[in-house]
């Protein structure tokens, strides 16, 4: 198990884990939109799942809304 803090939330998954994991815990992995920063650099949507995690790495997952 590993604990990272995913937007500004301690956060444990299980290992091995990766940026895909994480996507996952907050339940936005199937949503157009949806973009990840590493330790504050963005991990493209093709390397989510090869992107490991360790313990201590901070996410921030954010999502497009769309309106005026």
């Amino acid at each position: 198990m590993i604990a990272v803090e995913l937007n500004g939330t301690p956060t444990p998954l299980d290992e091995p884990a990766s940026v895909a994991d994480a996507v996952r815990a907050l339940g936005a992995d199937s949503e157009r939109g949806v973009a990840v920063a590493l330790g504050g650099e963005v991990v493209p949507r093709a390397r989510w799942d090869e992107t490991a995690l360790a313990d201590g790495d901070t996410l921030e997952v954010v999502r497009a809304v769309q309106g005026g």
